[in-house]
């Protein structure tokens, strides 16, 4: 593949809905396609009619994964979905979710996806493995899913209590059994997770609101940390089973600046909206004499948009994408290689040419890509390049299921905001601030999950880090991906 290593990288998308006397695969179907852009490697849909499961998984992109054959066979009213990115090393078929277990005392069938990132999975697994349980994959969410057909409890109140205060790290989960669905998220609410109505009789969970607009459906309201829902043929109930035990949010940052549609709303906030307002600020900070401003397709443009319209510098689109890099398991050939980015971008000569050139971009990880990036803006003429970033700089790893390095791979970590503009090759650099950053999301910072950004988890995991060399905290980071 040719991936963008720039960037950070999420982990899934998840999708349920009940929807009796609804084609409820084909719905599922096309809410992972709004969802694609959280998870490309694998997908997957399992449905019930009240008796009996149906399960299809496979490697790929949804339309790749799923045909009208395929459809016909996932038949229910109840179903859910998901749909996956993995990190090094867990690109593997056994990992694709949902993924299906029974209860250990019933021996019904509990289905469940998941989107985050247990920080104590090792613990969990070495327990589960000392009592007999035989595990399929090398994925987290298969021991969320077999703590769950063990919990113990006479409601399900009661049983999601005594999984969720095993669970440390980040998890947005749909599970559906034979007549329930159950949609929970973790109580520091570090991933989305919304529902929608869907009919008179039915409803619709997804990890964000796009999904239930590309249905033809509206959002209700998002759920929040520590919530877990139950919808069945009797409607809609809400429980907090950790209620007693308070926990600090920590809705991750990157869902506004990278990870989420523009089109979804996230804490209220539509996220296109957000992301011009963090280029507004980023103009604030760093104004620049220029000819115009660029944004780094796709998810910078509203950044970009942003901050022309703030410094008054006309946008103009200068760069050109690609969208179909980096969803292909062919190998490029040595020539390719060479031509590096310019095989995910194409630059518009005739828009750049003896420019001042404003590039916005949203981060910089390891900072592989963006020097290539600069490279093509003055092969195409550009006579100055300003790039500005809309988020603070990386400089620590996270833990809580974002493929974001390790900190010895953080250019951000190693350098500093001089020695990186004469990395990369720019005429200047400017990131956001934080206080910017926060300030543009609409959240109380207290809110907000910035630990990339400031080293300040909100959990332990310094003991973690602090125990791990560079090989053993990338594959601490990668070997549970979703």
């Amino acid at each position: 593949m040719l991936p963008d290593a720039d960037h950070p990288h999420e982990e899934c998308g998840v999708f349920g809905i009940v929807g009796p006397g609804d084609d409820v695969a084909r719905l599922t179907f096309y809410g992972l396609y709004a969802l694609q852009h959280r998870g490309q490697e694998s997908a997957g849909i399992a449905t019930s009619n009240g008796e009996k499961f149906e399960l299809r998984t496979g490697m790929g992109l949804v339309s790749q994964v799923f045909d009208e054959e395929d459809l016909a066979v996932l038949k229910g009213h109840i179903a859910i979905g998901h749909t996956r990115y993995s990190t090094a090393g867990g690109s593997l078929a056994c990992n694709a979710q949902p993924i299906v277990v029974h209860d250990a005392v019933s021996g019904d069938p509990i289905a469940l996806g998941h989107n985050g990132n247990l920080t104590n999975a090792e613990t969990l697994r070495d327990d589960l493995l000392a009592q007999g349980v035989h595990l399929e994959s090398t994925a987290d969410s298969e021991i969320i899913a077999h703590l769950l057909a063990r919990s113990t409890g006479i409601t399900w109140q009661e049983r999601f209590h005594n999984l969720m205060r095993r669970l440390e790290g980040a998890y947005s989960l749909v599970i559906m059994t034979k007549k329930q669905l159950f949609a929970v998220r973790d109580p520091m609410g570090v991933r989305p997770l919304c529902i929608g109505r869907n009919g008179d009789h039915g409803y619709v969970v997804a990890s964000e609101s796009c999904a239930l607009e590309h249905l033809g459906l509206t959002m209700e309201r998002e759920l929040e940390p520590g919530e877990a829902v139950k919808i069945d043929a009797s409607g809609v109930s809400s429980a907090f089973p950790l209620a007693a035990m308070p926990h600090k949010k920590a809705l991750c940052t990157f869902e506004y600046t990278y990870f989420a549609r523009p089109d979804s709303i996230l804490g209220g906030q539509l996220i296109y909206r957000t992301r011009e307002e963090m280029g507004a600020q980023l103009a604030r900070e760093h104004p620049v004499p220029a000819d115009i401003v660029i944004g780094v397709p796709d998810s910078s443009i509203p950044a970009a948009i942003g901050y022309a319209r703030e410094s008054g510098i006309p946008y103009r689109e200068g760069l050109v994408k690609n969208r179909y890099v980096g969803r292909t398991f062919i190998q490029p050939d040595q020539r390719i290689r060479k031509a590096g980015v310019s095989l995910k971008f194409n630059a518009l000569g005739e828009v750049l040419r003896g420019k001042r050139v404003v590039v916005v971009d949203d981060s910089i990880v390891r900072g592989t890509t963006t020097p290539h990036v600069v490279g093509l803006l003055r092969r195409a003429g550009a006579r100055e390049v300003h790039m500005r970033v809309s988020t603070p700089p990386i400089m620590w790893p996270c833990f809580l299921g974002v493929d974001m390095a390790t900190r010895s791979e953080l250019i951000a970590a190693n350098k500093s905001v001089d020695e990186i503009r004469d990395f990369i090759g720019a005429d200047s650099l400017g990131y956001l601030s934080l206080d910017g950053l926060n300030r543009a999301t609409g959240q109380p910072p207290s809110d907000l999950c910035n630990a990339c950004f400031t080293g300040v988890y909100p959990l332990n995991v310094q003991m973690q880090m602090a125990n791990m060399d560079v090989g053993r905290a990338r594959e601490f980071a990668a070997s549970p991906a979703r």
